[in-house]
């Protein structure tokens, strides 16, 4: 007879289960993949594949809510209509009637851990190679139906009257730059191709212009082919919360495995190269000598002396050239051909913060003199995409670039002298970042393992609830039982909140959010108490 009882309360269980489940995936998958198809404009096929990858993130939501209204439901009615009664007076106790629901319980919450700790950023990544595979195609559909496209939190918009998806070519393009410093840059080409590079961590979006003028606070400027690189994280965004244990272990261990440290580490790396650069000029400058300069195809040479440089505190990633400046460009496929600038100032500013650090130059009006005679002076000379120099691009190579900077925070350990007080700042608010990062961490990892386990609890406690409230509405006892399962969300999400937080004792965070689990385990065991001796 008890194992015909125990068939029949299961059967009830999975069924109220299941079409809870059913009718709360379909709400909450509705309403993650909006933002999606809103931003990025996915095609059908991509919006179905991304509803089957991003199902996992809804059911670890949705199945302990839905067992909790189905074990509330069912024992609540098993209660209402003298079942219950029925049973113990036939010698069944309650406790052995609730092995189906403590066995749904253990089973969601088995399921829910696997579910936050694997199967969830499993398919999370999945969801983002998806729409990495395609993410060309999305930038194009965009540039189609909206005549722009914004890289995912860059700083260039991209505008184009026609769109080549199957050549990756733009014609008649604007692309808009709002640098860091809060000036802006307009870029028009005739023709720009793009392509992206994508990583396990990050993204690259190279875009190459033809025919190319730039507009600034100074002049257009021509620029003929122009090539921009700009990384980017996952499209999907990056976060540790969707993190796989073995990921966030990996980050744990080497943090540049997480792109916004990667991205902090990049900045503070290319306020540390400006620097070195700025020693190694002033070393020239001082004993006589040019520094030699190359552009990014080989096609010019460029000799660059001058009174001296100092970093400006005003424009990033800039350098002061001090009178008298001199240029000497030479074409090293045109024998010959020779072209000297004398400028009263000018400027170097460093253009890319990528792998690949490139400069531009600016004289500000130069007088020029070509090889036989000629000559003449122009409003300003601006020499764009020249490499920085290998000997201190090799200074900046290493597997260890977090060290690397730590280092060249103490004087005379990467730099000559001490560093600037903007390179002190971005180091102190990557170390704080580092920091941020570790709580993250320990706030996931605690809040998943309790989330889990509260599963337990949380289902247990309605069951319970739903007999006790057996006399009232069907519906009461869930509402009832929704009340303890609102407090555990509250400490959960207040104690990983304090332990994100620095000015909260991690411990204090930890213990808030275990807190919660401890709390809902005493009244469960109290109204289980109630219900064994009545």
């Amino acid at each position: 007879m008890v194992f015909t009882l125990h068939r029949y309360i299961l059967r009830e269980l999975c069924r109220a289960f299941l079409m809870t489940s059913i009718a709360l995936t379909l709400m909450v998958s509705a309403g993650m993949l909006a933002p999606t198809i809103m931003e990025y404009g996915v095609s059908p096929s991509q919006m179905l594949r991304l509803s089957g990858y991003l199902l996992p993130i809804s059911l670890t939501f949705i199945l302990p809510i839905a067992a909790l209204f189905a074990g509330t439901i069912v024992y609540g009615r098993f209660a209402a209509d003298r079942e219950l009664d029925a049973c113990r007076a036939s010698g069944v106790s309650l406790s052995v009637l609730l092995y189906p629901g403590i066995s749904v319980a253990v089973l969601v919450a088995v399921v829910n851990l696997m579910l936050s700790f694997y199967v969830t950023p499993t398919f999370f990544q999945r969801s983002e190679e998806s729409v990495k595979a395609n993410v060309e195609q999305i930038l194009f559909r965009n540039i189609q139906r909206r005549g722009y496209y914004a890289l995912p939190q860059s700083r260039y918009r991209l505008y184009a009257e026609k769109a080549f998806p199957e050549h990756n070519l733009l014609e008649g393009v604007v692309i808009a730059e709002v640098r860091p410093d809060a000036s802006h840059r307009v870029v028009t080409a005739q023709r720009v191709r793009i392509s992206i590079d994508t990583q396990h961590t990050y993204n690259t979006a190279i875009i190459v212009a033809e025919e190319a003028y730039r507009f600034d606070e100074y002049s257009p400027v021509y620029l003929g082919r122009l090539e921009v690189q700009e990384q980017f994280p996952p499209l999907l965004g990056e976060s540790i919360k969707f993190k796989q244990i073995e990921e966030i272990k990996r980050i744990e261990a080497d943090k540049m495995n997480y792109f916004p440290v990667r991205e902090r580490a990049a900045e503070a790396r290319a306020q540390l190269a400006i620097e070195l650069l700025a020693e190694k000029l002033n070393d020239a400058f001082q004993s006589g000598q040019a520094v030699t300069l190359v552009d990014a195809d080989g096609s010019r040479l460029y000799a660059l002396s001058a009174g001296g440089c100092e970093i400006d505190t005003r424009q990033r990633l800039t350098l002061n050239l001090h009178e008298p400046i001199h240029l000497r460009q030479r074409d090293r496929f045109r024998e010959g051909l020779t072209v000297d600038y004398t400028s009263p100032a000018g400027f170097i500013a460093l253009q890319n913060e990528g792998d690949s650090l490139r400069l531009e130059l600016m004289l500000d009006t130069p007088r020029w003199q070509r090889t036989g005679g000629m000559s003449g002076t122009t409003p300003r000379k601006f020499v764009n995409d020249v490499l920085y120099p290998d000997a201190l691009s090799d200074r900046l190579e290493t597997d260890d670039l977090l060290g690397l900077l730590e280092q060249a925070a103490q004087p005379g350990r990467i730099l000559d002298g001490p560093p600037s007080e903007q390179y002190l700042r971005r180091i102190t608010a990557l170390r704080q970042y580092l920091a941020v990062i570790d709580r993250h961490i320990a706030a996931e990892i605690h809040f998943r393992l309790v989330y889990g386990l509260g599963a337990v609890i949380i289902i247990m406690t309605g069951i319970a609830l739903g007999i006790h409230f057996r006399g009232g509405h069907i519906l009461t006892a869930f509402g009832v039982s929704a009340i303890p399962a609102g407090v555990f969300s509250v400490f959960i999400m207040s104690g990983k909140q304090m332990i994100k937080s620095p000015t909260t004792p991690q411990l204090v965070g930890i213990a808030a959010t275990w807190a919660g689990l401890l709390l809902i385990g005493i009244l469960m065991v109290m109204i289980y108490r109630k219900l064994m001796r009545t």
